[in-house]
């Protein structure tokens, strides 16, 4: 497995996130050697669902307000539609997934976290998938979808959903390996 050097990775999540898609990239990223933190709207713990089922709690290392984009190699987004929603609604998150994309810095989303993807306006001319349902808007969106279970397109990575979290651990971590540690620096 690649190293990751002590990257600093950003995890963007709010109540709602799909556990499994925050904990197993999670759990996969300090393997490699890099140092995920959580940021969140709020301070203290975000709720997970497993489906349409409460689930287990993640703490959140910082808040949106004291995070910046420049502080991190690299971003993950976990889906979970309605953390998805709700992020995607946030000013500050789409800034922050804006500027990572502008950086060139790679970006890893999985489930409906591209909806993120679509309101940050960075999709347009890419390739990428989702969880099904939402292939539509990212077709509106000016983006090319397609039912694999994991496309990389320059800096970004995605991914269906929790059946191909294998696949996108294993891409996602790849991705993030060519990019110059310290590039949040």
């Amino acid at each position: 497995m690649a190293n990751l050097n002590n990257m600093r990775i950003a995890i963007i999540a709010v109540d709602g996130f799909e556990e499994v898609e925050l904990t197993d990239p999670k759990k996969a990223l300090e393997q490699a050697g890099a140092h995920p933190e959580v940021l969140s709207a709020q301070p203290g713990k975000i709720q997970g669902f497993k489906h349409h089922d409460k689930a287990g709690q993640v703490k959140v290392d910082r808040t949106f307000q004291e995070a910046k984009p420049h502080e991190y190699d690299a971003l993950m987004l976990p889906g979970g539609a309605l953390n998805a929603d709700t992020a995607r609604a946030n000013p500050e998150v789409r800034y922050f997934i804006r500027e990572m994309d502008r950086a060139g810095k790679p970006i890893a989303a999985i489930c409906h976290a591209p909806w993120e993807l679509i309101s940050a306006e960075v999709i347009r001319g890419r390739k990428l998938t989702s969880w099904p349902t939402i292939q539509d808007d990212i077709r509106n969106a000016g983006a090319e979808w397609t039912d694999e279970e994991v496309v990389v397109d320059q800096n970004l990575v995605t991914s269906r959903g929790p059946k191909d979290l294998p696949a996108f651990d294993r891409e996602m971590i790849a991705l993030f390996s060519r990019t110059p540690v310290g590039s949040s620096h």
